[in-house]
């Protein structure tokens, strides 16, 4: 179960490194940057969608499963990434975008053209528009209607995402069948596991009938053993935003997901640094279920999307907005902010560092975007989510070494201005500065690698004289983990609620600074952690 204590570093193939100067990142630029990848000492890279695809939505819309889009390489590049990763004992994990299909598909093609065709059901249509259609949209502001009219095939289809986007018929054994082969093609290409985008939306049935919704969660399952049979140590990591009363759904007690991003923990852990108290945090961690010995949760700040705050109380989300997001136009969806870390931290550097030592700390396998382990910001100037999916910034040089051609064909533009320009904030100069937020980065990661406890260990809040100072440990075997950290500016002395036997044999793993030893109190920097190491007899 390498799964339970790794470190995931998620990117974009377009993003990352152009080698040919066309202004697209590609497979051969990834190849030449693995060396910086390894010196992060990351377990896992996993890749955002590569394949084939019209490129409305940042390639979430795919005409060719089996297949790389050209303008990032061929199979034989992707192979060689993969064999390059391996050879450093790096996995590989895919989005596995299988709830719909761009409209461009040949399947969605063939569907409109002939009512004959088995492709038809591949999607699901209305000869009417149905009632409700202009409600559950998934990008609300800029999405109008779920249903949409399609000329040729005179009815109306279905789709969660864009009108571009038609959904799949998850209910078509054929369809099923589909998804299987697809994930056994990329098993075979040496691929660890997947990301199942918008899992939820993947398995739902719009009737809502209850025995066909258990069938639906069953396939799950069905996903689960299709990896066991060829590939025993994959993975699959859902995206599923739900509620704590439906995790369980997911898990299936270690038969369906392996692992679930972990919203609930993510959106109070946003409240709680907005507040400087370490209360939301606490309550949702207490909140969770207990957790299947094969099951983990993945941990992170910063995805490729927008952060959202949907399951926060109307009054939370604000709150939140007015702390890292006051602006309109750095909300999106009615629900979320689309900057990045750093700059929603306004650029303070102990605050960055200890969102991301929290993070860290927190139970579960934790998940970096890339460019917040050198604290890049976004461009808000760019439409919807593309605001933080920026090349990423290499060295101050044109193009932030991302890539050698004329600005105006790259994918995106390099963030050029202001304090997280690339002039200021890029990977070269941090690693020539040993006190960089690139640098301790890379030594919370090692820290995070020796200490298994927090991926295995059963986990427990910590009381404290201080509700500023968030404190927990996990407890593996003989071992404890404990980790305290200050959500404010003012540095203070706190008294944690640990046993006479712990605190004899706790040993400092990592800090912002130097402290004084442990001894019934603990000092703590303004935005300060420290993380300790305990062995208990018996």
């Amino acid at each position: 179960m390498w799964y339970k204590n790794a470190i995931i570093y998620s990117l974009d193939v377009e993003t990352f490194q152009d080698s040919d100067g066309d202004g697209i990142g590609d497979f051969h630029g990834l190849v030449s940057r693995i060396d910086y990848l390894d010196s992060l000492g990351v377990d896992a890279v996993w890749l955002q969608p590569f394949q084939p695809t019209p490129n409305r939505d940042d390639g979430y819309d795919i005409i060719d499963f089996y297949g790389v889009d050209a303008r990032l390489g061929t199979l034989g590049d992707f192979v060689e990434f993969a064999r390059a990763l391996e050879d450093r004992g790096i996995r590989l994990i895919l989005d596995l975008v299988v709830n719909h299909t761009s409209d461009q598909h040949p399947w969605f093609q063939e569907a409109c053209a002939d009512p004959s065709s088995k492709y038809r059901d591949y999607y699901l249509w209305s000869k009417e528009k149905p009632a409700g259609a202009d409600t559950g949209m998934v990008f609300p502001g800029v999405q109008e209607t779920t249903w949409t009219w399609n000329e040729q095939a005179g009815a109306y289809y279905f789709h969660r995402f864009y009108h571009h986007q038609p959904d799949l018929n998850i209910d078509n054994p054929m369809v099923r069948e589909e998804i299987l082969r697809i994930i056994g093609f990329w098993l075979k290409l040496g691929v660890s596991g997947f990301r199942v985008d918008a899992a939820p939306f993947l398995i739902e049935l719009l009737d809502d009938q209850a025995p066909q919704h258990d069938a639906m969660f069953a396939f799950l399952e069905t996903m689960n053993a299709t990896l066991s049979w060829q590939r025993g140590d994959a993975i699959l990591l859902a995206e599923a935003n739900v509620g704590v009363e439906k995790i369980d759904d997911y898990f299936g007690d270690g038969r369906r997901m392996h692992m679930m991003f972990n919203f609930i923990v993510n959106q109070a852990l946003f409240l709680a640094l907005a507040r400087e108290r370490s209360e939301p945090l606490r309550r949702a961690l207490e909140s969770l279920p207990p957790m299947h010995e094969k099951s983990q949760w993945a941990q992170f700040l910063r995805g490729h999307d927008e952060l959202d705050l949907g399951r926060l109380a109307d009054d939370e989300r604000q709150e939140v907005f007015q702390a890292f997001g006051p602006e309109p136009g750095m909300q999106i969806y009615h629900r979320g902010i689309r900057r990045r870390l750093a700059p929603m931290l306004d650029g303070d550097r102990a605050r960055i560092e200890m969102a991301h030592s929290l993070m860290f700390s927190l139970p579960g396998t934790q998940v970096i975007r890339y460019g917040d382990e050198i604290g890049m910001g976004e461009d808000l100037s760019l439409n919807e989510r593309n605001a933080l999916r920026t090349p990423m910034q290499w060295a101050d040089t044109a193009n932030a070494g991302f890539s050698s051609a004329s600005p105006d064909r790259l994918i995106r533009p390099v963030v050029d201005e202001g304090a997280f320009g690339y002039r200021t904030v890029n990977v070269e100069a941090q690693l020539a500065d040993a006190d960089s937020l690139l640098n301790r980065m890379q030594r919370l990661i090692r820290a995070r690698t020796w200490t298994r406890e927090i991926g295995v260990g059963a986990f427990n809040n910590v009381e404290t004289d201080r509700p500023n100072v968030m404190a927990h440990v996990c407890r593996s075997g003989n071992r404890l983990f404990f980790a305290i950290h200050n959500l404010a500016a003012e540095p203070c002395t706190v008294r944690p609620a640990l046993a006479r036997e712990d605190w004899k044999s706790l040993r400092e793993v990592v800090a912002d600074r130097q402290y004084p030893a442990a001894n019934g109190e603990l000092e703590v920097g303004g935005y300060g952690y420290r993380w300790f190491r305990a062995d208990r007899a018996g």
